[in-house]
Parts: structure tokens; sequence; C-alpha cells
């Protein structure tokens, strides 16, 4: 762990990495970052070596840090006020003369974090502890192609359920969507699948219903944030979540940092070109990574190629089947991975982020799809010397995953962390 000790800078007209940076009001081009805009990225720091190393006292915090004490206090006692940490009982000092060490970890009084993962046709809310811990689950279907009056009383049915449960008021609730989002205004821009919801101003019609702060974001974006705080990107600086599924889509941590374009945008991978002139795509385009990445190509192909019931076919059974010796399964198996390599070998040759974590019907197939995937990248990407790349899975389940990242989202408000 690492604190920031001083503002950094840049030169150029950079885009600011966060709302906190400010840059030059009168046509300059250096960017500062703020005090507060430091406090938040240290608190992020603090949080993530608590999660990382459970609970530590102020002073094994400090050394973590390569800072002193006073330090430490200055970042973590807001956080003591808040309630989001608590102190534990004194044990005696490893130092002769020193005080006795009280170890800080999450406040298990803590008011909890609400998140939703919305998706075509599906609604999960739940409660998450500042551990990670998820309680209260609620699941509910919806319309994609009905009427906006009812898919919102069904939300505000579903929340209701899981807020019910809450021995005190949330932090606040955050929302994990599928399809294009403007995460400044709040709004759903769009989702394919889905028409109900385009267009839907939903962090409104939530607050005007829930008394309680409400964000929103890219599902893939959450499920990065769920990797950066609980899964495979703990203690990673760069990293991508990449999700397949009906649809494909994915995120970035960049220099410790969750990349967003403007008003949230960034992360619509599934419609990234990979075959010139290829398959007309829901978007309008052809030759989208989705087209020939995710369950809909999957599954026509498994009706191609004769395979039983090939409009239920996962990657999880591909495995499976290929593992007892199906040659059909292998095959498709291996053009799957191959497909979704593609894409992955242009994130790659683009950003050099080298870890790759997968999420949804591709992870079903466990580590040997990943071994596959990373097998074809390694054969298509130009790499460069010792550069080693990492393709894993994240084994705790994209719905867990997306809603821990959720509830990310209501704390980095909530702190106004850099995450």
């Amino acid at each position: 762990m690492k604190f920031e000790s001083q503002p950094s800078y840049s030169l150029g007209k950079r885009t600011p990495a966060t709302r906190e940076v400010a840059a030059g009001e009168n046509g300059g081009n250096v960017t500062l970052v703020s005090q507060s805009a430091l406090g938040a990225i240290n608190r992020g720091r603090v949080l993530q070596a608590l999660y990382d190393n459970g609970p530590k006292s102020r002073a094994d915090l400090a050394r973590l840090a390569g800072v002193n004490r006073t330090t430490i206090t200055g970042i973590v006692q807001p956080m003591i006020e808040d309630q989001l940490l608590i102190e534990g009982d004194a044990s005696p000092s490893d130092v002769k003369g020193g005080k006795p060490a009280r170890p800080l970890y999450f406040n298990p009084d803590a008011p909890m974090l609400g998140a939703v993962l919305l998706l075509p046709g599906t609604i999960q809310s739940c409660l998450v502890a500042l551990t990670g811990e998820i309680k209260a689950v609620t699941k509910a279907e919806f319309d994609p192609h009905g009427d906006t009056e009812a898919f919102i009383a069904v939300m505000t049915k579903t929340l209701t359920a899981t807020l019910s449960q809450a021995q005190r008021a949330p932090f606040g609730i955050g929302v994990a969507s599928a399809g294009m989002i403007d995460s400044d205004k709040g709004t759903i821009l769009t989702v394919n699948l889905a028409p109900v919801l385009t267009g839907l101003p939903l962090v409104a019609i939530l607050q005007e219903r829930f008394p309680l702060p409400v964000v929103i974001d890219h599902h893939p974006r959450a499920l990065l944030v769920g990797d950066r705080w609980f899964g495979p990107g703990r203690g990673q600086q760069n990293f991508a979540a990449v999700y397949t599924g009906e649809v494909l889509g994915g995120a970035f941590f960049i220099d410790g940092k969750v990349y967003r374009g403007l008003a949230g945008s960034g992360g619509e991978l599934g419609h990234s070109v990979v075959q010139i002139d290829g398959a007309l795509c829901n978007c309008g385009k052809h030759g989208c990574w989705e087209t020939v990445a995710a369950l809909p190509w999957l599954r026509k192909e498994a009706v191609r190629m004769g395979l039983p019931h090939p409009r239920s076919v996962t990657c999880a059974r591909l495995v499976k089947e290929a593992d007892e010796g199906s040659n059909a399964a292998e095959e498709l198996l291996d053009r799957y991975t191959r497909n979704v390599a593609f894409g992955i070998v242009n994130l790659q040759q683009t950003l050099s982020l080298n870890s790759y974590v997968l999420h949804g019907d591709v992870a079903g197939g466990g580590m040997k799809a990943a071994e596959l995937i990373r097998q074809h990248v390694e054969q298509l990407v130009v790499k460069r010397p010792g550069q080693e790349i990492s393709i894993t899975v994240n084994g705790i389940g994209e719905g867990h995953t997306a809603l821990r990242g959720a509830a990310g989202l209501v704390l980095s408000s909530h702190l106004k962390l850099v995450i």
C-alpha cells in the first residue's frame, strides 16, 4: 500500500481522472489534483488494505504505507466517526513502551449498502455489508418489451422487500444495469434486449420513491468494481473485466482507477468490430465482437453442427461434454474461446493491461475455458519481451460480483473514493 503525499500534475490538455480534479478555468493546460482528491485516494487505499489483510492497527497500516501513525489517524478517524470502521480491543504492543495496539476493521453494525442488478427481464436486489457479505436477496422478473409503469412497480416492490430487512437506513443504493448508461445523469440510454428500459431516468425514479442516495453504472463496470474490492483484481493496478452472455461487454481498471469515459461511457466492447462485413448485430452494425462471441452465436453454431439440445448450450456444458469425449463439443468450444480471444487481443494490443477476468457464460467454462482463451491470445498477440498475459475466472458468480460492485459504487460515492 502506498499513499499519495503530494498533488500530481499532468501537462497538456488531458481529461481529469476524477471529478475532484480541477483544470485551469481560463484555457490553462496544467491539471492539478486537489487535496480532497488525495484524501479520497488515501481513504480508498486504507479500505483496500483492510479488505486484503484483515484487521490492522494504525501502526500496522502506517508500516504498510510507509507513513507515520498521525497520517493514518487523519485518514481513519473520519471513517470511525462515520461508523464505517471500528476499533477492536487493545492488545499488547510488540514495541517496548509502545501503546497497546487496537485493530481497525469494518463496523459490523454499520449501515449496509443497497445493491441492484438489472438485466433484461430480471431484477436482483440485496443488502451488502462492508465486508462484502450479501443478505436479503430479492429476485423478480419483468417484461423487457412491456410497459414502463409496470416495470417501475416491479422494481419498487423488489427494492422495498430488500430494504425493509435493513436494521438501519442503508448508505445508499447502487444499480448495476445492462445497456448504455449515462452515469452522470442517472439515465439508462438504451438496452437493445429490453426496450422498456431505454431512456429511463432510473436514478431520479428511485430517489423519488426511496429517501436514499442512488448511483448507477454499466453492468460490466460493476463487475470490475466487484473484482477490484473482493476478487481477482485485488492489489492490481491494471486489469479488465470481460463479460459474455446474451451480450458482451467489459470494463477497465487502469493505473489504479476505474476508467470511465464522458458521462460514464466506454465498455461497450461487444460493439467493437472484429469481422468486416460480418453478421448483423442488434445495434445495426455488422461484424461486432458480440456477433461471434456471445450465446446467440454459440447456440446458432450448435444447431448447425447438430449438437443435442442446441438452444441450451453453454460454455460449461461444452467443457463437460468435451471432457467426456465429444469431438463436436471440443471443436465448438475451441472456436468459441478463439472468438472471445480475438477481442481480448485487440484490448491487449491497445492497452497492454496483461490481466483479464472473465465473467458470465464463458466464466462458466472454468479454468479450462480460460486456458484455451489464453492460448489463443498468446498465438494471436504481438508480445513484448517478458510480457505475461493472465486470463482468470471470478469463481464467486456473476450475480454476486455485480451486486458487490454495485455496493462498491455506493461506498465510493459516500466516501468520495477514487476507484
